[in-house]
C-alpha cells in the first residue's frame, strides 16, 4: 500500500492506532472499483489491547451517573451532526449508495440513535414489586466488556444501533466494523478521540472476520456479543462462544415476503413495494424480495411494478439524479450474478434486469446491477428461500389467506412481512399467524425506536432497539427485603 491512499486507523485506549502488525486491509469504492483507502488489519494482539483497555476503563464508567452517560452521548451525536457531510461522502465511498441516500436515511438515523440511547440513560427503568411484609426489586447493572460486531450494509446507521445502548448502559465497548466499509467508523472514531468519553470506553478495532472478529468473540473477558451479519456467520458466533454462556444478541439473515391483498390501495402498494424490494440496491435485512399478490390483482401489479423497477435511476451514487447504486463489491456482484443465474434454472422467467449495468465515465469499472425481477418460480425453490441481499425479486400470485400465508411462511427466515390490505381483520390475523419478528402493514420501515426489534428461525436470537436493548446490555439482580 502507497502513501496515496487514505490511511483509516483503530481506535483503542482513546487514541487512533494502526495495527500492532502494521498490516492493511485495501478498501474498494464500489462505484468505480478503485482502492481508495487502507484499513487496520488487526488480528489477536490488537484485540487483546484493546479489550485491555476496556476492561480497565469499564469500572469507572459503570459508576458513572446516567446524566454523565446520556451527555457523553449528545456531544458525540452533536459531533457527528457537525461533520454531517463528511460522514455523507464517506458512507457514500464506502458502500456504493446514492450520496442522497446516506444525506437523508443514514446519518440522521445514525445521529438519532445516539439521541435516543443518550435520552435512555436517564430514562431506563426497573421494576419493583411490593408484597405483605416485603419488596421485591431488580437491579440492572452493566456486564463490563462488551463486543458490537456491524455489517457493511449501513455502516454507521447499525454501528450506532448497537454501542449507543451498550454505552448508556454503563458498559464499555469494543466494536468491529466490517472491513468491507471501515471509513465512517474511522471517522466516528477521531470522534470519539476528541469527546468527553473517557479513554477505552468504546474502542473501534477494524479487520477481517477470521483474523480479528473470531478473537474477540472468543476473548474471555468479553461478556456479551451484539452481531448483525449473515446466519452462517452467526451460527459459527454462537458454536464458539456456547461453552463461555455468553449473551448473544444475532440479527441475521432475511428471506422477507411482501403480501398484497386485492382490496390493497393499489398506488401505495406498488410504490411501497418497489420500495422495499430495491431500496440500498436491495441490500437491506428488511427488503421485501418475495412480492406475493392476490391472483385477481397479479396482472395489473406485475405491470405496474416491472415498469416502476425499470423507472427507478441506476447511476453514479455522487449523482443527485440516482436512486441506485452499487453493489457493495466484486465479490457480492457475483454471487447476486450467481443467484440470477439459479433463478433461471429453477426455470424462473426473467421480466427486467438480470445483467451487469455499465455506468459511463468514472464509475465504468464499479459494480452495478439494475432492479433484476423474475416470476413463474415455485415458491419453495432456493430462489425463493436463501438470501440474495440484491436488487433481485420475486413475484408470484396467491389464491387466498391461507395460501398466503403458507407462502410467506415457506422460509428458514422470519425478520420480516409486510402486508398491503384495506380489511384491518385480515391484517390483525395474519400478522398474528406469520412467522415474522416485525410486520408492517399498509407501509414499510417505519418503526419507533422505542419498540423490540428482532427475528425469528434463521434469521436471529434476542431482540434490540429500545429498552430491549438497555436490558440485553445489563445484567438482573433481583433483591427482595423482608420487613
Amino acid at each position: 500500500m502507497t502513501a496515496a491512499y487514505l490511511p483509516l486507523q483503530n481506535l483503542i485506549n482513546g487514541a487512533c492506532v494502526p495495527a500492532r502488525s502494521e498490516r492493511c486491509l485495501p478498501v474498494q469504492e464500489p462505484a468505480t472499483g478503485n482502492v481508495y483507502a487502507t484499513a487496520p488489519d488487526s488480528g489477536a494482539a490488537d484485540v487483546d489491547n484493546a479489550i485491555a483497555a476496556a476492561v480497565r476503563a469499564a469500572p469507572e464508567w459503570a459508576r458513572t451517573s446516567p446524566a454523565q452517560r446520556a451527555l457523553a452521548l449528545q456531544q458525540i451525536a452533536d459531533a457527528v451532526q457537525a461533520r454531517f457531510e463528511e460522514f455523507a461522502q464517506a458512507e457514500s465511498r464506502d458502500t456504493g449508495k446514492p450520496i442522497s441516500v446516506a444525506r437523508r436515511v443514514d446519518i440522521p438515523r445514525a445521529i438519532a440513535n445516539l439521541r435516543f440511547f443518550a435520552a435512555s440513560a436517564e430514562t431506563f427503568a426497573s421494576e419493583s414489586y411490593a408484597q405483605a411484609g416485603q419488596i421485591n426489586y431488580t437491579l440492572r447493572q452493566p456486564l463490563g466488556v462488551v463486543a458490537c460486531i456491524s455489517p457493511w450494509n449501513l455502516p454507521l446507521y447499525l454501528l450506532t444501533w448497537k454501542i449507543a445502548p451498550a454505552l448508556a448502559a454503563g458498559n464499555a465497548v469494543v466494536a468491529k466494523p466490517s472491513e468491507v466499509t471501515p471509513y465512517t467508523a474511522h471517522l466516528l472514531g477521531e470522534v470519539v478521540r476528541d469527546s468527553s468519553l473517557p479513554p477505552g470506553v468504546l474502542n473501534l478495532l477494524h479487520g477481517t472476520g477470521a483474523g480479528c472478529g473470531a478473537a474477540l468473540v472468543a476473548h474471555r473477558d468479553v461478556k456479551a456479543i451484539s452481531f448483525t451479519g449473515s446466519t452462517a456467520t452467526g451460527r459459527a458466533i454462537a458454536q464458539s462462544t456456547a461453552a463461555q454462556f455468553k449473551k448473544l444478541s444475532l440479527e441475521m439473515g432475511g428471506k422477507n415476503a411482501t403480501v398484497v391483498f386485492a382490496d390493497a390501495d393499489f398506488e401505495l402498494a406498488v410504490n411501497e413495494s418497489v420500495r422495499a424490494a430495491f431500496s440500498n440496491s436491495g441490500q437491506i435485512c428488511l427488503c421485501g424480495s418475495r412480492v406475493l399478490v392476490e391472483r385477481s390483482l397479479y396482472p395489473r401489479f406485475r405491470e405496474a411494478f416491472v415498469a416502476r423497477a425499470q423507472a427507478l435511476q441506476v447511476g453514479d451514487p455522487s449523482a443527485p439524479e440516482t436512486e441506485l447504486g452499487a453493489l457493495v463489491s466484486q465479490q457480492h456482484l457475483q454471487k447476486v450474478l450467481g443467484c440470477v443465474a439459479l433463478a433461471h434454472e429453477e426455470g424462473g422467467r426473467l421480466l427486467t434486469g438480470g445483467a451487469r449495468q455499465v455506468i459511463a465515465g468514472r464509475c465504468e469499472q464499479g459494480y452495478f446491477l439494475p432492479p433484476t425481477v423474475f416470476d413463474q418460480l415455485p415458491p419453495n425453490c432456493r430462489t425463493n428461500v436463501e438470501e440474495i441481499f440484491g436488487p433481485v425479486v420475486t413475484l408470484a400470485p396467491f389464491d387466498n389467506e391461507a395460501q398466503a400465508l403458507l407462502y410467506a411462511n415457506t422460509s428458514d427466515y422470519g425478520l420480516a412481512c409486510t402486508v398491503f390490505t384495506s380489511d384491518l381483520a385480515r391484517a390483525h390475523r395474519f400478522a398474528n399467524a406469520v412467522q415474522s419478528g416485525l410486520v408492517w402493514v399498509n407501509c414499510w420501515m417505519q418503526r419507533d425506536l422505542r419498540v423490540p426489534f428482532g427475528g425469528v428461525k434463521n434469521s436471529g436470537v434476542g431482540r434490540e432497539g429500545g429498552w430491549e436493548a438497555m436490558r440485553f446490555f445489563s445484567e438482573a439482580k433481583n433483591v427482595c427485603i423482608a420487613f
